[in-house]
């Protein structure tokens, strides 16, 4: 638990400008898409797989924004929680870290960032899903593209969620022979170091390994004597792939990867809130004082337990494609990921103990795709497929109150002390316990074309998840460690070996319909309707009664759609856009009461979305690139309360009614011997909660953000130099807040302020 818990217990963002640009993971248009990617040909040429087939961007009927590698590398996309900044209604809240973003698409989101929990946007790895908080690995690497498709994935997809996918799809090992290294050197201290190789190994096989590294000191300046600053950076990945391809019907591709992000942990900014200072009084009943942190700059804090973050992950991945014949393919992704994650939240960024956590988290997963695709030339062409995953959790999470006050007066800080304060001061709150997830599905997605400009579009999922918690314990517990008393089960309060259970299973059907229509000057016009549900949840954060121990039930999201995608003036123009409204239901959250502290997962019953993107590419000449994109967002409860306050009129958090963005990509001067080129992107997003509860204190008001790039490539295009800088002008703003004014402050992850330097690239 941290800003990820507290309020259990404790009673931007817009497209981005540079041109998008995607290459297919296999196929006949593969160099097509390389061109693409390198921004070499135009917008009409981009291949997505992002319906499990290779399609121009132009022609799939779905909301995806996708970067190429290109794209990524002109804006400096390091960190998954980066594409807020780059795609249409697409929020971060880096309540973990900014490796561990928890994403909200078209105002679909959670409030509960238990690590048990799997969110309604899936992230995946070259079509393997990551869900849960330690399986998240490092993958901003090497990549050949993302696509981010908006809206329910309730047919193709492997997990069936209500918000979207983002797909990462690693660049594919080939049997040319290439290398590339890109250096960097930054402010705070920054290293990066970037590169990958690659060769045949003969007429069957190809190898690629890819690594990054980066290392930087922390920006969130503490002046506690002795202890680090926070918001460092500390991490690598590494990541080998093995091509096989016997015969010209079959080929595999064997994937392991490894990561470790071991920082200095994020610095909280602690707030105070009301005149009692952080602390609200309490200490001021033992002869101590509150803090009211006088005296310290905006990026400044005073944090006595500051730890490192640590998370590494490895996983294993098997993909194969067997061409039975000229128009049917059958393709199966294995994989299997490990995953340990803690993380040590200093809450109050105080030298004071109001507020810490410590979260442990282990898990593992194995996961089977396997599908059946036609290609025919005729009207009719279909994907059938079946999905299994098991994911298994071991999670501990402690919070401490107040832990360094001599409740008694002793001298020492015992279990005594939070005894005698009614366990209220002085105490560490535990739990832990085992989680297992099963899904199992049978999906199909079909198309007919009824004539050359017309087609209709259908497809339907069964799902069916199981889950269950087994030995989940919470005890109460002194500063010293020694367990008091247990909570749950609490039959026994004084049986520190009880544990209880708790169970779920819940079949349903999603799927989604649809009309493609293609006008006379080949732009596209489709409607549609699809439906996604995100499974059972437990709710991680019971520690103090049975009750607490409770399964939310699915929430789902109904979702009409209708968008087009045109081009003009010879393809110089790219105009794509989608408007949508969505019956939201039974969002899951979490409830707390402000009295009695007992906090349950619920389910909020009735929301709405109404909303808009649209994205603009314009190509006045080679040279120049213009990019624009907005999105647009009317979020509503319409039924829902939570701790007994109703929601009915409030909107939805991590939900700004508008993101707007502008740039341009501009290569000033082309001669013999090279090309000097200058980027220039800026953004606007508008006001946004953090809470249900729209707590105007927290809320994060509308800011604009400003990053640029100034490039050289060399006429051979072996070597590059590029200066960069973000955040240029050094705004000031927030990326998640939390009411905890009942310790006397507010909890806030700031985002990264001003950051520039310089990279050298060359390739091999």
């Amino acid at each position: 638990m941290n800003g990820l818990g507290y309020q259990l217990l404790c009673g931007v963002c817009a497209f981005a400008f540079a041109q998008p640009a995607l290459a297919q993971d296999s196929g006949p248009d593969q160099a097509a898409a390389e061109k693409s990617a390198s921004g070499s040909v135009s917008t009409s040429d981009i291949v997505v797989t992002a319906l499990r087939r290779s399609e121009r961007l132009q022609d799939v009927p779905v909301s995806v924004t996708a970067l190429g590698s290109a794209a990524l590398s002109q804006q400096r996309l390091q960190q998954v929680s980066d594409l807020a900044g780059s795609v249409p209604n697409l929020q971060a809240s880096t309540v973990a870290g900014d490796g561990l973003p928890i994403f909200s698409l078209r105002g679909v989101s959670m409030s509960d960032f238990s690590f048990n929990q799997q969110g309604p946007v899936a992230t995946y790895f070259d079509e393997v899903y990551k869900g849960s908080f330690p399986l998240l690995g490092l993958g901003m690497f090497d990549l050949e593209r993302v696509e981010v498709l908006r809206g329910p994935q309730g047919t193709l997809y492997g997990k069936n969620t209500t918000g979207g996918a983002i797909n990462f799809i690693s660049k594919r090992p080939g049997h040319d022979s290439e290398a590339y290294l890109k250096l960097g050197y930054g402010n705070y201290n920054r290293y990066d170091a970037d590169g990958a190789v690659q060769a045949g190994l003969g007429d069957t096989l190809a190898a690629r390994i890819a690594f990054t590294f980066s290392r930087a000191d922390g920006w969130f300046k503490n002046l506690m004597p002795g202890r680090p600053d926070g918001s460092a950076v500390r991490q690598y990945g590494i990541r080998a792939s093995l091509l096989f391809e016997p015969n010209d019907k079959l080929d595999f591709i064997l994937r392991l990867t490894t990561s470790l992000q071991n920082p200095i942990e994020y610095g909280v900014l602690g707030e105070p809130v009301g005149s009692l200072g952080i602390g609200n009084g309490v200490y001021e009943m033992f002869g101590a004082s509150s803090y009211f942190r006088t005296g310290l700059g905006r990026r400044e804090m005073e944090a006595d337990n500051i730890g490192r973050h640590r998370h590494r992950t490895y996983g294993a991945s098997l993909t194969g494609n067997w061409h039975v014949a000229d128009a049917l393919t059958v393709t199966s992704v294995t994989s299997y990921d490990y995953g340990r994650l803690r993380v040590i939240d200093e809450a109050d960024g105080t030298p004071l103990r109001v507020l810490e956590a410590d979260l442990k988290g282990r898990g593992k997963q194995f996961s089977q795709d396997l599908r059946l695709s036609s290609d025919f030339d005729g009207p009719f062409n279909f994907i059938f497929g079946a999905y299994y995953n098991i994911e298994k959790l071991w999670n501990e999470t402690s919070a401490g109150f107040y832990s360094d006050i001599d409740v008694n007066g002793d001298g020492a800080l015992t279990w005594e002390d939070c005894v005698d304060s009614g366990f209220a001061v002085s105490c560490i709150y535990r739990n832990n316990y085992k989680q297992v997830r099963k899904s199992a599905a049978v999906y199909t997605d079909m198309n007919y074309k009824l004539s050359d400009r017309l087609i209709l579009r259908g497809g339907i999922r069964y799902t069916q998840d199981r889950g269950k918690v087994v030995g989940y314990r919470a005890q109460i517990e002194g500063p010293d460690g020694v367990p008091i008393v247990n909570t749950i089960p609490g039959d026994d309060p004084f049986d520190f070996d009880a544990s209880t259970s708790a169970r779920f299973k819940k079949g349903t059907v999603t799927g989604k319909v649809g009309v493609d229509f293609k006008t006379a000057d080949n732009d596209l016009i489709y409607a549609s309707f699809s439906r996604g549900y995100r499974a059972n949840a437990f709710n991680a954060q019971a520690y103090f009664s049975p009750d607490e121990l409770n399964v939310a039930k699915p929430e789902t999201v109904n979702a009409y759609e209708l968008g087009f995608k045109s081009q003009f003036l010879d393809r110089a123009v790219t105009f794509n856009g989608a408007a949508f409204y969505y019956d939201y239901r039974d969002q899951q959250a979490i409830s707390v009461n402000s009295v009695t502290h007992i906090q349950t997962l619920i389910n909020i019953p009735k929301s709405r979305i109404l909303g808009a993107e649209f994205e603009l590419t314009v190509h006045p000449v080679q040279a120049l690139r213009i990019n624009v994109g907005v999105g647009i967002l009317d979020t509503k409860i319409k039924e829902g309360s939570l701790n007994g306050t109703s929601l009915r009129g409030n909107q939805l958090p991590n939900a700004p009614k508008l993101s707007a963005s502008a740039g341009f990509d501009w290569d000033i001067v082309e001669t013999g011997g090279g090309k000097l080129s200058w980027g220039v992107n800026g953004s606007f997003t508008s006001k946004q909660y953090f809470d249900l509860f729209n707590t105007e204190r927290t809320a994060q008001k509308g800011y604009a953000l400003v990053n640029s790039q100034l490039s050289y490539r060399f006429a051979d295009d072996r070597y590059g130099v590029s200066l960069w800088g973000k955040n240029i002008f050094n705004k000031y703003y927030a990326r998640y807040s939390l009411d905890l004014s009942g310790n006397g402050f507010d909890y806030t992850h700031l985002a990264d302020p001003r950051t520039y330097g310089i990279s050298f690239d060359a390739k091999f």
